[in-house]
């Protein structure tokens, strides 16, 4: 392995094994710095009834607790793949950590709801920088043929900690108080830095150009921020104020002006040309119907059974607890087995074992008892979940080329992130929650309405996998490289980490 402060050149790193120790230093790094990225995604919706009776916030305000976070995650997700391409994957890891345990500490102190806000956004702004750069390092420094147990064993460590989130969140919570939530982030980063700094090699792409798009940036993020603030506030301004009016109008022509910005750009932040690939825009469709569902129930489900069902917030957080041991126990398994029989079955078969538990969990309401109600289908959405992260990260990494592998792993991570943004900006108006979260009497006929949704979105993402992913990873591997040289220099026959010669591998990742 190269050591920590190796250069982007360096290509001892992109041969590790998954059962080597440097291996696993890098694996731990990765999943610490991601997990806990993924963990503020879902671990504050247990502490909204908290944080609402403690700050007076209403429901556009809680609203904005969770989308702050994920509105600058998904704006700013494919700059910290971009950069970490050209300045260094570990650098810019390293920068998001920092930044991400700065914001968290505000977020603890925070005095009132608009302070929390602006901490949430600049807390998604750090998310952004380590989340794709996590996947990048694991596809730069492992073997071709350890890359999809690797990805697999991310998926499911990563996405534990996701899931754990409302238990933790719960936990803390109950025996203390929710902003505890955001400060035990701290110790987090500190181990991430250390095990970063001693264990992690540098990688990059000397081939990219170094100027960055920032018209494409704040267009994106202009966009993103437009058509959330119009959504969230539609609920209870209505479609004809003149602010939820211009928020939307603003939002759609600021996406527009980002992709003419990004076709005409000579160096942009989103080559457009990835999405000739059939299979890379086809994966990308199916994470957005995926994570959509997905940010929906985590959203509705922990605050539906506190405020419906009455569960106390650790119990409610303990609900979760089957998907986290499932994915804990599968996912890595589930990405060796992709490996084998291709990513076409686990991807089609994972969303449509989700949809009926997202049924069943619809009926949830007044008097809920957890065993008959709840287990059940929590634990066939952990099923589910397990069978599709794993083969549907590593073909969205695989669809590209290894060159890009922050950019492919940006634009997934984004995918997902706006996924769930929006979802969390439109079930409530959808659904018809009104302004409040914590009134049982419309909050119960809206979640159930919500998780139909929900399991519809699902559905419809496995179907779509059957039909547009292929079922080898021979297939999913570009042929030809996606995005043009924009460079003098000779197209070459290796990946540009250094990784080992481009040609296809057994597991189709080489």
């Amino acid at each position: 392995m190269t050591k920590a402060g190796g250069s982007a050149d360096d290509s001892q790193g992109a041969g590790l094994r998954y059962g080597q120790p440097a291996g696993r230093w890098v694996l731990l790094a990765t999943v610490l710095g991601s997990g806990m990225a993924f963990l503020d995604a879902t671990v504050v919706s247990i502490a909204l009834p908290a944080i609402g009776r403690d700050l007076d916030a209403g429901a556009a305000d809680l609203q904005w607790v969770v989308n702050g976070y994920t509105l600058t995650l998904a704006a700013f997700i494919l700059l910290g793949g971009s950069l970490g391409d050209r300045f260094g994957r570990r650098r810019v890891f390293l920068a998001g950590v920092v930044c991400f345990a700065g914001a968290s500490a505000l977020c603890g102190l925070a005095p009132n709801v608009g302070t929390l806000v602006f901490a949430r956004a600049v807390q998604g702004v750090g998310g952004a920088l380590l989340t794709p750069g996590s996947l990048a390092i694991l596809q730069s420094s492992f073997a071709p043929d350890e890359r999809g147990r690797a990805i697999g064993a991310w998926s499911g460590l990563a996405g534990v900690a996701g899931a754990i989130g409302p238990l933790v969140g719960g936990w803390l919570v109950e025996v203390a108080n929710w902003r505890l939530v955001f400060l035990i982030n701290l110790p987090l980063a500190l181990a991430v830095l250390l095990v970063t700094l001693r264990h992690v090699p540098e990688s990059a792409d000397p081939q990219a150009v170094r100027r960055i798009d920032a018209a494409g940036t704040a267009l994106g993020a202009l966009g993103l921020g437009g058509l959330t603030y119009g959504l969230t506030a539609w609920s209870s301004a209505g479609p004809s104020d003149p602010g939820v009016v211009l928020a939307l109008a603003l939002g759609v022509a600021a996406l527009v002006a980002f992709v003419v910005t990004e076709r005409r750009s000579s160096a942009p932040m989103l080559p457009l040309d990835l999405f000739r690939a059939r299979v890379f825009s086809a994966v990308n469709i199916v994470t957005f119907l995926v994570y959509a569902a997905l940010g929906g129930v985590f959203f509705f489900l922990v605050v539906q059974l506190q405020v419906v069902a009455r569960f106390p917030p650790l119990e409610a957080g303990l609900a979760l607890i089957p998907v986290t041991l499932l994915m804990l126990l599968l996912s890595a398994r589930v990405g060796s087995l992709a490996n084998r029989i291709g990513p076409r079955l686990p991807m089609t078969t994972g969303p449509l074992v989700c949809a009926p538990a997202l049924v069943g969990l619809s009926r949830i309401g007044a008097g809920a008892s957890y065993v008959p109600d709840v287990l059940p289908w929590v634990t066939v959405l952990g099923l589910g979940l397990s069978l599709t992260v794993a083969p549907l990260t590593a073909t969205a990494l695989a669809a590209a080329e290894d060159r890009h592998a922050g950019l492919a792993s940006g634009v997934n991570n984004a995918v997902a992130r706006t996924a769930g943004l929006l979802a969390v900006a439109v079930l409530p108006l959808v659904s018809g929650v009104g302004e409040s979260l914590t009134d049982p009497a419309t909050l119960d006929p809206a979640y159930r309405t919500a998780m139909l949704v929900c399991a519809a979105l699902m559905g419809l993402g496995g179907v779509l996998a059957f039909v547009t992913i292929p079922s080898s990873y021979d297939e999913v591997r570009p042929a030809a490289p996606i995005v043009a040289e924009r460079s003098p220099s000779p197209v070459r026959s290796h990946c540009a980490v250094g990784a080992p010669p481009l040609h296809p591998s057994p597991t189709g990742h080489g």
